[in-house]
């Protein structure tokens, strides 16, 4: 059984990995829209990913015997002025969810619910890759400068790394 704060902390995480997925499909759609059809694809599937974080969410907390509460999410901005600003609004996202992640994991510490710290393990290492892609796409897009997006666009979503086995499987 969840404790009450603990169940409360996991729910506001619900809302705050729903946003993320609505932010990401703002954010591709304004690419798609720009003519970046290949970062639109990277942020559609962050998009998607993001989704399915918040499904781990709402399931554990279910299970362990709380009650979800599915949220309204929050507009995001619909509208940047360059891929390069777009990416560090991204890491800026990144960095606010990883934080929050670890606010999460102090708790759970703090109330010695090692269930709900294991559970939360899987999402610090997330956090950590998360945050090292969107860097190296920040790298990548100093080195291309803004005259030489073509090839960016074309080439970004084998930035996204390997697949995992269940993806390469089917």
């Amino acid at each position: 059984m969840l404790k009450k704060n603990v169940e409360e902390i996991c729910n506001r995480q619900v809302e705050r990995e729903g946003y993320s997925s609505n932010l990401y499909l703002a954010m591709a759609s304004w690419a798609e829209n720009s003519g970046y059809s290949g970062i639109a694809e990277w942020l559609y599937s962050q998009s998607e990913e993001e989704r399915l974080h918040m499904m781990k969410f709402i399931r554990y907390i279910n299970e362990r015997g709380g009650k979800t509460v599915i949220p309204a999410f929050k507009k995001p901005p619909v509208d940047y002025n360059n891929v390069g600003e777009m990416f560090k609004e991204v890491l800026k996202h990144e960095i606010f969810v990883t934080e929050s992640i670890n606010e999460i994991v102090d708790l759970t510490l703090t109330e010695k619910d090692f269930n709900t710290h294991n559970f939360l393990q899987w999402f610090v290492m997330e956090q950590v890759e998360e945050e090292a892609s969107v860097r190296t796409i920040l790298d990548k897009l100093n080195l291309v400068g803004k005259n030489n997006m073509y090839q960016f666009d074309r080439d970004i979503m084998g930035l996204r790394g390997a697949p995992d086995a269940a993806a390469s499987a089917t």
